[in-house]
């Protein structure tokens, strides 16, 4: 039997990614100070992209761009870039590049009396207490040492063998100079663990002795499981002899570094704006910041065949005259598909919009890939790491998306707003007599919302909510 080779031609469908549309997925989860980021690092390494001046940008926004050319550069299939071409396919990018569709308003900066000075550290506090207590170096030493190994809420994570061992220090001479740190302020720092930094501070208060430094040191694990009826059998006392103990304990602070070490704030910059005009909403892109590209005409003359130039040169321009306008075109149907996913979500949450989270409704990614004509992966993506600011306050585009539980009215409601309703009929209950699980789930049915017991420890223990039981001791 022989083998013959022969030539084939054969139909196939496949989908393939080009690199117009894997930059445009690359750019969708990205948030606007990313895509500013992005932007800027372009221009840099793409000669053919210049930002507009700020002095020729456009005061009003222009007529609608023209929707052929577009479809004319999705359709060309040929990739001929004849010279002729540009002006018809990209004309639209060519001259002002990617332009900001929404309206824009003035804002003035922040007065310069409003912006906040650098505090001072937990170390820089400590090392001025102990530049103050002593002037023998090597307990400057030893105390520098033991300060550079306290965590942000002030607890000492090196153990005292090996601060001894970062200076060839002797090991009782390091005790020593823990002990004066411990007495420093705020009161309880340099403790190795929660029970010693409690006792730290129970002795700077003078209850040494006393059944409320008993209780941190031999029974802390039955006040943390709120087994106040066991704590009082150990130590001998009626529950009422016991309180006053545990609101002294109650009272302390595990983490006393951590008023000296705030948090930095995480300024959050919306992606929307959600602004009310008359009695609709309207979606507003946040492009403050996002540099308004062009391509550049000094670049673009280069690529005039009637030019003197070596075919070197057309080759390396027309190379980075695509990849410019891939980029443009990118930007601006990211903007597009942001645009219409904020105002997909306006439509379906107008309730919210006016009355606030009671009035959420179940929604699911495919409702609005529905509504706007998107793939459901497309709108994960636009909605991830994107922030809209709402008359009832900023928000992320995710926290929108719930799933929901159907009343007996006949309308879906939203699991964020069963939530809410639980911990308002948790704040309002009987200190006396806390409220059951089983209890707040017939509540709930007299409102029509049918839910399990365990749905609504679920969505408890989600709020960090304790249990009856456990509230009845708090309270």
């Amino acid at each position: 039997m022989a083998i013959q080779q022969k030539l084939q031609a054969k139909l196939v469908q496949k989908l393939i990614l080009t690199p117009s549309l894997q930059q445009a997925i690359k750019l969708l989860p990205m948030s606007t100070l990313e895509l500013a980021e992005l932007l800027n690092q372009e221009v840099v390494e793409n000669p053919l992209l210049e930002e507009v001046p700020s002095e020729e940008q456009p005061q009003t926004e222009t007529a609608e761009k023209p929707e052929k050319a577009a479809e004319g550069a999705e359709t060309d299939k040929t990739e001929s870039w004849d010279d002729s071409d540009y002006e018809y396919f990209f004309g639209e990018y060519l001259d002002d590049g990617y332009r900001p569709r929404a309206p824009q308003e003035v804002r003035e900066l922040p007065p310069i009396e409003n912006t906040l000075s650098t505090s001072s550290s937990l170390a820089d506090h400590l090392l001025w207490q102990l530049s103050l207590q002593t002037n023998d170096e090597l307990i400057r030493d030893i105390g520098s040492g033991i300060i550079g190994n306290l965590n942000e809420d002030g607890y000492l994570v090196a153990s005292v063998d090996e601060i001894a061992t970062m200076g060839n220090w002797p090991k009782a001479e390091v005790e020593r100079v823990l002990s004066v740190i411990q007495r420093f302020d705020p009161v309880g720092v340099a403790a190795r663990d929660v029970q010693e930094c409690l006792l730290l501070q129970l002795r700077h208060l003078g209850l040494e002795g006393t059944p409320s430094e008993q209780i941190v040191r031999e029974h802390l694990r039955l006040l943390q499981n709120h087994q106040i009826p066991e704590l009082a059998r150990k130590l001998a006392l009626s529950i009422d002899d016991l309180k006053p103990h545990i609101e002294v304990i109650r009272g302390l602070d595990p983490k006393p570094g951590s008023r000296l070490n705030p948090a930095p704030s995480q300024y959050v910059i919306p992606d929307v704006h959600v602004v009310k005009i008359e009695d609709q909403y309207e979606a507003m892109l946040n492009e403050d910041g996002l540099p308004q590209l062009r391509i550049s005409p000094v670049y673009r003359r280069l690529l005039d065949k009637s030019a003197e130039n070596s075919e070197e040169t057309r080759a390396y321009v027309k190379e980075k005259f695509r990849s410019a306008l891939w980029l443009i075109k990118s930007v601006d149907q990211r903007q597009k598909t942001i645009y219409k996913v904020a105002k997909s979500i306006i439509n379906f949450q107008r309730d919210f919009l006016d009355s606030g989270i009671e009035h959420l409704r179940p929604l699911v990614l495919r409702d609005v890939a529905n509504d706007i004509g998107m793939h459901e992966s497309t709108v994960s993506r636009v909605v991830n790491n994107k922030y809209m600011h709402t008359p009832q306050g900023v928000f992320e585009m995710k926290y929108f998306f719930h799933s929901g539980i159907n009343s007996s009215h006949g309308d879906s409601v939203s699991s964020v707003t069963i939530k809410q309703r639980i911990r308002k009929i948790i704040e309002t209950e009987d200190p006396r007599k806390p409220l059951s699980d089983s209890r707040i789930v017939r509540m709930l049915q007299d409102e029509g919302l049918i839910l399990a017991r365990r749905t609504i420890a679920k969505y408890r223990e989600e709020m960090k909510i304790p249990t009856s039981s456990q509230r009845r001791v708090l309270y």
